[in-house]
């Protein structure tokens, strides 16, 4: 069961201490109830509690994930987290300097000049102008703006907007790094600078709050996730039994909303099988780049699955399902490869990458890497499966590219069995 109050115990030095957070919004009818509302001390308005008694502990170096559905409340507590909201109940107390990643480059003044939104956007995050005419040329550096440094930044790109705006809220190591669904920005290059230096920050003993939902980097960078349902915390503590929790949840959540489109489609007059989504189109068994793709310097060459026969979809013809990856990587750079099977309407099955497993793809020369795996009598009942690829960078944290569904297969199993898989059991 988890504690949906009481962190894990931790000796290391308190960065961040919550206790009882709640924030109220007040809504009026009308802006004349507001006025009435001053006018007479009386109440107009009905109340809506973004969050509602919210505690929590950070200690340094801890990584905290904070889940939930949309309109759970996470976004108000990382402004409240970061300072930039008031509670309305409750207290937060901070230790040392406090960073936030939330709307990247949302405080430049669009007719500044980008080395004057440093000194503008630096002041603001309490970084002097002494301290940041020391800084300025690592941040100009880390950007890559160059020249484009002196122009106006409504001149820029968004691209470069936010590369501006992440050096700039990175360019002083935090005590408490606040992280809000962007782990990184940029192109595949510069995704990857944001995040080895997010790593290095961590790796220097500082304080991560990551709110984002992508569960696999909750999972990769958290030690604790705090879940919130409602404005409220739902589970609080070790990361892998609070998303086992929430991944219940969401189930829970997909399976309703299937019931409800088949409710929908029994109104509208229509039967499963009239309409296909496009994400279960069908698709070869081998798949590979088409010339009107674009093309990235890190990027998955080809997906394709060994002893399949030509039908549509293809038939497995061996008891082994074996497929084969190949991509291509910048600068020599190793990759991970990830692999998911999931039923052809979308139901996951299992999912691989090669750094979990401790594997290394193979190298082919000319920047090529190739990754084959191997399902050992595969344990899947008779149906219609699709296999996914997913190209990361060593570790796994930077994302460059995802074919989803894009190798489809019929399996037969000898016996028709009610079920998905067959699982090693015996009978005492």
């Amino acid at each position: 069961m988890i504690d949906k109050n009481a962190p894990p115990p931790n000796t290391a030095p308190l960065t961040l201490n919550v206790a009882h957070l709640g924030k109220e919004y007040r809504l009026y009818a009308s802006p004349r109830q507001r006025l009435k509302a001053l006018l007479t001390g009386r109440s107009y308005h009905r109340s809506h509690w973004a969050l509602r008694d919210v505690s929590l502990t950070l200690h340094r170096g801890q990584c905290l994930g904070v889940i939930g559905d949309n309109g759970a409340g996470k976004s108000s507590l990382l402004k409240l987290l970061a300072g930039t909201l008031q509670p309305s109940t409750g207290s937060i107390t901070r230790v040392g300097r406090v960073t936030a990643i939330l709307e990247l480059g949302a405080g430049f003044h669009p007719d500044f000049t980008g080395r004057q939104n440093l000194y503008f956007g630096g002041s603001l995050i309490g970084i002097s102008a002494a301290e940041m005419a020391t800084l300025e040329q690592d941040i100009i550096d880390f950007s890559e703006l160059g020249e484009a440094i002196d122009r106006p930044v409504k001149t820029y790109s968004s691209g470069m907007t936010v590369r501006l705006a992440f050096a700039l809220v990175t360019a002083v190591e935090p005590q408490l790094l606040i992280i809000d669904e962007a782990l990184a920005v940029g192109d595949q290059h510069f995704q990857k600078k944001c995040v080895e230096r997010i790593e290095s920050f961590r790796n220097n003993g500082c304080t991560i709050l990551f709110c984002s939902h992508s569960l696999y980097h909750v999972q990769q960078l958290c030690d604790t996730t705090l879940w919130l349902k409602g404005g409220q915390v739902q589970a609080y503590g070790a990361t892998s039994e609070v998303l086992a929790a929430y991944e219940v949840h969401v189930r829970a959540q997909e399976r309703g909303d299937t019931a409800a489109q088949h409710t929908a489609n029994q109104t509208a007059g229509t039967t499963p099988g009239q309409a296909t989504p496009a994400s279960a189109e069908k698709t070869p068994a081998t798949a590979t780049l088409s010339d009107n793709a674009p093309r990235r310097a890190a990027r998955i060459e080809s997906l394709t699955l060994d002893a399949v026969d030509s039908a549509s979809p293809p038939l497995l013809q061996t008891p082994d399902l074996v497929v084969t990856v190949c991509v291509r990587m910048p600068d020599g750079e190793a990759p991970s490869i990830g692999v998911m099977l999931e039923q052809a309407h979308g139901v996951g099955i299992t999912s691989v990458t090669t750094h979990n497993d401790g594997v290394v793809p193979q190298f082919l020369g000319d920047n090529l890497w190739q990754a084959r795996l191997r399902f050992t009598q595969l344990p899947l009942h008779s149906g219609e499966y699709v296999v996914s690829a997913y190209l990361f960078d060593a570790k796994g944290l930077v994302v460059y590219e995802e074919w989803l569904q894009y190798a489809r297969f019929r399996h037969v199993y000898p016996l028709s069995m009610p079920g998905l898989v067959r699982l090693p059991h015996q009978w005492e």
